[in-house]
């Protein structure tokens, strides 16, 4: 292969130094901005015949013909610059616009020298030397093909971007180069300077050579748009869109976070006198083509962030950029995954700009304050790090390390991710009791979808027949096809309307869950009868066009209860858009859905907002409880529950699908054990109160607890926490004869807390804490221990001559007098009775000579007799 001259972009220069270091080192990392020329211009230098490396055979086209594709292992495979050049590219719409930017400079067809593949499409020939492929392909041919037979060179382009694929694919490399493939070369490329781990990575001992090419742009002059007050984001980019129309020329490129807003944003700008053109992956080829192609006349280019690197359009004099992207996020606790929308990052923000600059001087306005953007990450988020793991879970597998601790990566996955993406792994039969891949794990891996919708294809052609299946599984995974949340009317305008898109991946779906063995046992069940006739558009018998409707909506939700069986949804009340799902999430259906009658719902697609209590169903179906029951039978279980509910003690034989209760009844003789742990439930809900609290006993807790605070150990800490702590220790006999709240009414609390009194230290309660004491009018009143100071409450009189009163707890603690009238009225409190008599007391004295004459209120009371009455003759002793 002869290259032609080359374009005069800033990655020509360093050709030669890059195949040259490659070819000596193996490995390479290439730090290069976009617009650059490295996607297209390096893969071309290394597959090219003048930049094979000095002595190397450059083999002839008919050798090229018989080996390249084969599936055989090229003679010149094994020396360093021979073989294929595989470009692997983090998404579609770049594979294919690299493989044509390519074919152009050789002046051919896409197929030719170079090509591509990309699920359900690919164009390659005899003759290709250079394939451009997505790196999720990659990693399925290298399952396959450990040695990459026939590959010379792999070309990881944009490994900044950390998309989940890409770092698997980096891992798998390095494991099959340090192993199978020495000789294989590999070629890291990334739009930013923070290169340092991949160099690391991929040099392993000896640190990878780092290759920089700087880019030639032009200046960038950059404004911000703040928001206006409740402006929602299409609004707010259409304003700043306008702004750019009028100030600049040429193309202006704007930047969304998906084609929801895309879609939107074009419906405000539809009035200007420009081409509106929308640019994401999930547009048809040719749709992709013309927006990277320059327009007749001036365009305003809406994009996601296919844009933001990899791919070049012409033309483009302005950004708007909304400082948003879509990026996937898994929420564990919840069962919830998707997209969520986020801000971009410094790095993501600085890329978007530059491309105002790729071909002239420009301009971009960043929808956000100019204050805010020292507050974006540097970074973006690898995915590894908050993405759902399933289909890494097994990869993984598949290449014999469940668990990745075999593999060197970039940034490893988190384990409690990983655990729980190998959970789900186990429940669809991928992996055994080991963690070992299973044959229908293979077969699932073969597809090239998620587990969930492998598991849903598999089963669902052995139930439905393929083509239903396929049809399904094709909406499921690329749910922007559906314009509503109902799944079945989804299913039949895509019938109707056959977008090529889908019609192509519904073809090729239906091939492979016809050749595949998924070990799924077809059944027989009322699905598989009706559903071929309805989906062949075969006659259906008279009367039989309704149950018809009906079984295609039943097929369409079992589907998605394959997929999804935690997702099965009941209806929480009657009337209510809210449901709970299987998995305990609750959700609701969008305002106004049609939905919203069923009782059951399978749902296919659901996510939540930040801030939200409830998820939102975004895609579903109408199931029934039969259908539940059918497509996921191991989430049913009949468990005899008591629990502590409402106030008593609930027993009842529930039968549930995961956390929906299907069924329940009145249980008569519960499981006593059961019994006692839900009454132990409601008194650490409700508290000991719960219990018959006597004085007496109020009163020996409260001593206890004074002891406990002044002595401490040995005796026990009774306060509220320490006693539901250990119920058993003090409470255990009751518990085990009691059935319900009534029960514990009962019970007799201060007899249940004399078993924490530790012997033989209990023979002294009454000597350290004493119930009452004798005053020296010969009464016994009670102390009160509730408070941190005993108090005893006594009526004055009733302690004339005591000049000392008794200490508690062998002397470490005092007792807080609280001085009676003979009315009962506190006159006085004092913890030091002999201060108080002699300069408290007179003025007390006064005071309650007054108010009660008839008493006797001697000057000195520490030389009076005490007395209970009035005693107005009393005299001194």
């Amino acid at each position: 292969m002869r290259l032609p001259e080359l374009p005069d972009l800033p990655v020509r220069p360093a050709l030669a130094d890059i195949t040259r270091t490659l070819a000596d080192r193996g490995v390479a990392v290439l730090v290069a901005p976009p617009g650059t020329g490295k996607t297209t211009l390096v893969p071309l230098a290394l597959a090219a015949d003048e930049y094979v490396g000095p002595g190397m055979a450059v083999p002839s086209a008919s050798a090229t013909d018989e080996f390249v594709g084969s599936g055989k292992t090229a003679p010149w495979a094994s020396v360093a610059g021979g073989g294929r050049v595989v470009v692997a590219e983090p998404r579609r719409l770049a594979a294919r616009a690299a493989a044509a930017r390519m074919a152009g400079l050789l002046g051919e067809r896409v197929g030719e020298t170079v090509g591509y593949a990309v699920r359900g499409d690919r164009k390659v020939g005899p003759r290709t030397r250079i394939e451009v492929v997505t790196s999720g392909l990659l990693v399925r041919r290298l399952q396959q093909d450990p040695e990459l037979a026939g590959v010379g060179t792999v070309i990881l382009d944009e490994c900044h971007e950390r998309h989940l694929d890409a770092d698997l694919l980096l891992a798998l490399l390095l494991d099959a180069r340090s192993g199978l493939r020495p000789d294989l070369r590999v070629l890291a490329t990334s739009a930013t300077v923070a290169a340092d781990r991949l160099a690391e990575l991929l040099g392993g001992d000896e640190r990878a050579p780092v290759l920089e090419v700087r880019g030639r742009t032009y200046p960038v002059d950059i404004g911000y748009v703040p928001a206006l007050p409740r402006e929602r984001v299409e609004g707010h980019v259409a304003r700043a869109t306008r702004v750019a129309l009028d100030q600049t020329e040429g193309d202006v490129l704007v930047f969304l976070p998906g084609v929801g807003e895309i879609n939107r944003t074009a419906g405000l700008l539809r009035d200007l006198d420009v081409d509106v053109v929308p640019l994401h992956g999930r547009l048809a080829g040719a749709a992709q083509d013309s927006a990277l192609r320059p327009g007749a006349r001036r365009r305003v280019v809406l994009s996601t962030a296919v844009a933001e690197s990899s791919l070049t359009v012409p033309g483009v004099r302005a950004v708007v950029d909304s400082g948003l992207s879509r990026v996937s996020r898994v929420d564990h606790r919840r069962g919830l995954s998707g997209l969520a929308t986020v801000r971009v990052s410094a790095a993501v923000a600085e890329q978007r700009a530059g491309r105002a600059g790729r071909e002239a001087p420009g301009r971009a306005w960043r929808c956000w304050p100019e204050y805010e953007h020292h507050t974006l990450p540097a970074y973006p988020d690898p995915e590894i790090r908050t993405t759902e793991l399933t289909r890494l879970a097994l990869e993984l597998a598949c290449w014999g390390t469940p668990d990745g601790s075999a593999l060197a990566w970039w940034d490893a996955p988190p384990e409690g991710a990983l655990t729980a993406a190998r959970t789900v792994l186990h429940a669809l039969g991928a992996l055994d009791g080991n963690d070992h891949i299973t044959a229908r794990g293979r077969a699932m891996a073969t597809l090239g979808l998620h587990p969930r919708l492998a598991r849903a294809l598999l089963d669902g052609a052995a139930h439905l027949g393929p083509k239903l299946a396929a049809e399904m599984v094709a909406l499921m995974d690329d749910d922007t096809l559906a314009p509503g949340a109902d799944a079945t009317a989804a299913l039949r305008t895509l019938r109707t309307e056959r977008p090529p898109r889908w019609t192509r991946e519904v073809t090729r779906l239906t091939r492979l869950a016809g050749e595949s063995d998924g070990s799924a046992v077809p059944g027989e069940n009322a699905y598989g009868a009706i559903a071929s006739g309805a989906e062949t558009g075969g006659a259906v018998p008279a009367g039989a066009e309704s149950r018809a409707v009906g079984v295609l909506e039943e097929g369409v939700a079992l589907m998605i209860a394959l997929a999804q069986p935690e997702r099965l949804a009941r209806r929480r009340g009657s009337g209510s858009g809210s449901y709970l799902m299987a998995g305990g999430t609750a959700v609701s259906l969008p305002a106004g859905s049609g939905l919203v009658a069923a009782e059951w719902l399978a749902v296919a697609v659901a996510d939540r907002d930040p801030g939200r209590a409830e998820g939102r169903i975004r895609l579903a179906a109408i199931a029934s409880e039969d259908l539940a029951r059918e497509a996921a039978p191991g989430l049913v279980s009949v468990r005899e529950e008591v629990r502590w509910d409402g106030g008593d003690v609930i027993a009842r034989r529930v039968e549930r699908l995961g956390a929906i209760v299907l069924s329940e009844k009145p249980l008569r003789e519960p499981d006593s054990a059961l019994v006692g742990a839900a009454l132990r439930e409601g008194l650490r809900a409700e508290g000991i109160g719960l219990l018959r609290w006597s004085d007496d006993a109020r009163n020996l807790r409260d001593r206890l607890a004074f002891l406990h605070r002044t002595l401490g150990a040995p005796w026990p800490d009774v306060d509220d926490d320490a006693l539901l702590a250990d119920l058993d220790s003090w409470l255990g006999p009751e518990l085990t004869t009691a059935r319900r709240r009534a029960d514990l009414a009962r019970i007799d609390a201060g007899t249940a807390l004399r078993r924490l009194l530790p012997w033989p230290e209990a023979t002294r309660l009454d000597d350290l804490a004493p119930e009452r004491l004798e005053v020296p009018s010969g009464s016994r009143v009670r102390v009160d221990y509730s408070a941190d100071q005993p108090v005893l409450a006594v009526k004055v009189q009733e302690i004339f001559g005591w000049t000392t009163p008794p200490t508690l707890a062998d002397g470490r603690a005092t007792l807080l007098l609280h001085l009676l009238s003979p009315a009962q009225r506190p006159v006085a409190v004092t913890a030091d009775l002999p201060s108080f008599w002699q300069t408290g007391w007179p003025q007390v004295r006064a005071d309650l000579r007054g108010r009660y004459p008839k008493h006797a209120w001697p000057e000195d009371p520490t030389r009076t007799p005490a007395h209970r009455g009035t005693a107005r003759r009393l005299r001194p002793t």
